[in-house]
């Protein structure tokens, strides 16, 4: 049974010689003795209440050294006889929990004979006082079955405990003619042996389990943080895939998620001439310059209000007005398109040529939302996503060009260039506009609009 400090069993290998080494190899026996009774789909409790037991028995068992001794001393054998029996009981007892992992059977027969013996002890020695009330240490049963088994359990061993009491006290007056005599010496060591034993007893079985529950509840909040930071992790693993108010509503709902937006403007841009400028460029700093380009493009769509659709190859692909819809979604884009416009200004390609993109805007109606169950992304359909695509791919290199619809939007706002009619593959003669100038007040970003949104999951 573990004292000032508690010990696992392989905790006491660097134990000094001596004594001390003898206790570390007896909690090991002890240990193993309760380990091999267990079973590998035992909890964490029940191993701990193996644990508790064990030591519990043996505890008492070397305590009972003491009475076995005295009374063999003063010629009192029938109550020398008593602490024997529960010593041959306990050893039995764990030599059958070893062998059968019988555990239930090992605990009912250690707390009864825990809850009887004492009583038996007592009555042979003629009551209460001559005893030192011995019975006790009967308490121990119905404390032991608390911890190990609960308050249900051990309400009714506590209430034996209760009427072994009381039938002792009724026949106490009937036992008192039969008591062997004593030094009143002993019967007062005595007291002190089993008012100090007991607490022992018990402080050490509740320290032990509150110990080991302490240790348990630590390794459960150690558990509870890591897997707070795991689902952080995973948070923002998803949020960087998905649009936050997209990623909130699969987590409740899981399944097929598709929203129409009546007006959003949708922004594709490309670099000119990218796979000859990094023909001989190594994988590792390709994707390396594509990072740091697209990261700053992705900081540029926080600062404006977009959301970022995806990246394919050397084309970046962002969307405004949606999830949450507003109002100024094409400025908003083209301050965005002007802002990347300016930061491919400040860079080189990566073999050092200057660094020229097309972008394409177009403004219009489109379906958002995500499909399937792996590899996901938020994507958008429609027609203004394909019109925005050839704005950018029949446009010219180092320039914003924009459609009719987009140019409705931000006209007297901004200046543009008037490019006349194009022909566009799949939508014939466009006239389209290239945004060339910022409006006198910019335009910041701002918190997205209550969504009023078409829903069609």
């Amino acid at each position: 049974m573990p004292t000032a400090t508690t010990r696992d069993a392989g905790e006491a290998d660097s134990v000094s010689p001596g004594a001390p080494w003898r206790l570390a190899s007896l909690g090991r026996w002890l240990a193993h003795i309760a380990e091999a009774g267990g079973r590998p789909a035992d909890t964490a409790d029940e191993r701990l209440a193996r644990l508790l037991l064990v030591y519990t028995v043996a505890l008492i068992s070397v305590l009972s050294i003491w009475w076995v001794a005295a009374y063999s001393v003063l010629g009192v054998p029938r109550a020398a006889a008593i602490p024997f029996a529960y010593q041959l009981l306990s050893v039995a007892g764990l030599a059958y929990y070893a062998r059968t992992r019988d555990f239930p059977t090992f605990r009912r027969s250690q707390f009864t004979a825990m809850l009887l013996l004492p009583v038996a002890l007592q009555w042979s020695l003629g009551g209460f006082v001559n005893s030192s009330a011995v019975m006790l240490w009967s308490f121990i049963a119905p404390l032991g079955v608390l911890l190990l088994q609960g308050p249900r359990a051990a309400g009714g061993w506590f209430v034996a405990y209760v009427t072994l009491i009381a039938l002792s006290g009724a026949a106490d007056p009937w036992l008192t003619p039969s008591t062997p005599s004593l030094p009143s010496w002993f019967v007062r060591t005595n007291f002190v042996m089993n008012i100090g034993a007991i607490s022992l007893v018990a402080f050490l079985m509740l320290r032990y389990m509150t110990l080991k529950r302490e240790e348990a509840a630590s390794a459960l909040r150690q558990e509870h943080r890591l897997l707070q930071e795991e689902q952080a992790t995973s948070e923002r693993l998803l949020l960087n895939i998905l649009p936050r108010p997209i990623a909130d509503r699969l987590k409740r709902r899981p399944g097929v998620i598709a929203d129409g937006f009546l007006d959003a403007t949708v922004l594709f841009a490309d670099i000119v001439d990218f796979t000859r400028l990094s023909a001989d460029l190594p994988p590792e700093r390709l994707v390396a310059w594509l990072n740091d380009l697209f990261s700053t493009f992705d900081r540029l769509s926080d600062e404006y209000g977009l959301e970022k659709i995806k990246t394919v190859g050397d084309a970046y692909m962002a969307v405004a007005g949606l999830p949450a819809p507003r109002e100024d979604h094409a400025r908003a884009a083209a301050e965005m398109a002007l802002a990347m416009q300016e930061e491919v200004a400040r860079r080189t390609a990566p073999n050092g040529e200057p660094l020229r993109m097309r972008i394409g805007l177009h403004s219009g109606p489109v379906v958002a939302g995500v499909i399937g169950v792996r590899k996901f992304i938020y994507d958008l359909w429609g027609d203004t996503v394909n019109t925005a695509s050839r704005m950018e791919s029949h446009g010219l290199a180092g320039a914003i060009q924009v459609t009719e619809a987009a140019h409705r939007r931000l006209r007297g706002a901004y200046a543009f260039e008037d490019r006349g009619l194009v022909q566009v593959k799949g939508k014939g003669e466009l006239r389209t506009y290239l945004l060339t100038g910022r409006p006198t007040a910019p335009v910041r970003r701002r918190e997205p609009e209550r969504p009023d949104t078409q829903v069609v999951e």
